[in-house]
């Protein structure tokens, strides 16, 4: 097992460089860069994409050949420099290699526009959208795995069939729109207000008691958390059902059933080991579903301070440095919780043998 956690260990490096490859050049070809946004701020324009299509028949007109559109009246030296304080005075292919030197040793460099480092900016909102993405996926994982495991026991019957219909009906619901609607209905947007609109902690929470901190927490966190969690919901459960349908049919329940066995025995003490693999395979996607998609929406929607509406807004600045190390940290965490997912398989069932398998 050893080589295999080694072997997968040393194929993160080259899948985390092709990702970082692919993104990297996407940017080079992606309007409206950072020197752009800091010309557009200076001018007043605002938007970087309104001054590039007013800007565009201007410099025709006049028969300017500019790099940056929106640059015209201010110093060449200017430019210049704003270019060699950000390293677009090197070529492509230099940066990209610089970068990836940098991010191996995490050192992900300086924000454009925040002055903080993107290490203590990552490190700062990294555990909010850890929080989200493991509460959510834990809700989802206590709810499904009975529900799915009594729809199993209980197939064909009415239980099963309205279960099945509410759980598809919320899965269709996207996860935007739910949120949107917690807030209306929960969070004093017409109804009722019994939950905060945002954040993640009340005022003053540093002065609060413990016992108030912990509340205070789960109060704040219960929309988000049900928010993140509802798409998961149905895909678990089926998978669970489905599982343990399959497995109920095979001769050793049957084998365990003649011998006597009670019917929970026979589920809890044969089946659930071998119905739970597949469903343990599923860990991966759906956490990297919240954490990844999930934490963009839902952290923007409920101002919750992390890693995925940090990633949001230093797209709209293009904040480069902060795109890249959140991106780098989202890839790192996403190969490790695939690793992590392999050896949940061998804790589950120890006849897994991962050595004798080619990666």
């Amino acid at each position: 097992m050893g080589a295999y956690i080694l072997r997968r260990l040393l194929l993160v490096i080259p899948t985390l460089f092709g990702v970082m490859l692919v993104n990297f050049a996407l940017t080079q070809f992606v309007p409206g860069g950072p020197i752009e946004q800091i010309i557009a701020q200076m001018q007043g324009e605002g938007d970087v994409f309104e001054t590039i299509a007013g800007s565009d028949s201007a410099v025709t007109e006049m028969g300017g050949d500019e790099k940056y559109l929106g640059a015209r009246g201010l110093p060449p030296e200017f430019i210049a420099e704003l270019e060699r304080e950000f390293g677009f005075d090197k070529p492509p292919v230099e940066r990209f290699f610089n970068m990836m030197w940098n991010y191996i040793r995490f050192d992900f460099g300086e924000s454009y526009f925040r002055s903080v480092g993107v290490f203590e900016l990552v490190r700062e909102k990294l555990p909010v959208s850890i929080t989200l993405g493991l509460w959510s996926t834990l809700i989802a994982y206590l709810v499904s795995i009975p529900l799915g495991i009594r729809k199993a026991v209980r197939d064909g019957s009415r239980f099963d069939t309205w279960t099945s219909a509410a759980i598809i009906v919320a899965y269709a619901i996207p996860g935007f729109l739910f949120a949107i609607l917690l807030l209306v209905l929960f969070a004093g947007g017409s109804y009722w207000q019994i939950f905060p609109l945002r954040g993640l902690t009340s005022d003053g929470w540093e002065d609060f008691p413990l016992w108030r901190k912990i509340t205070d927490y789960f109060w704040h966190i219960t929309l988000p958390v049900i928010a993140s969690s509802i798409s998961g919901f149905a895909t678990l459960t089926l998978l669970t059902k489905n599982s343990f349908l399959d497995e109920i049919k095979k001769q050793y329940v049957v084998t365990a059933r003649a011998k006597g066995l009670s019917e929970r025995r026979v589920l809890y003490g044969h089946v659930f080991r071998n119905a739970m693999l597949i469903v343990i395979a599923g860990f991966p996607s759906l956490f990297l579903g919240i954490f990844f998609g999930g934490s963009v929406i839902i952290e923007t929607l409920f101002s919750l301070d992390g890693l995925g509406r940090m990633g949001y807004e230093a797209a709209l600045q293009r904040d480069y440095p902060v795109i890249f190390g959140t991106l780098f940290v989202f890839g790192l965490v996403g190969l490790l919780v695939g690793i992590l997912s392999d050896l949940m398989y061998v804790f589950v069932d120890p006849r897994i043998d991962f050595e004798r398998r080619e990666v």
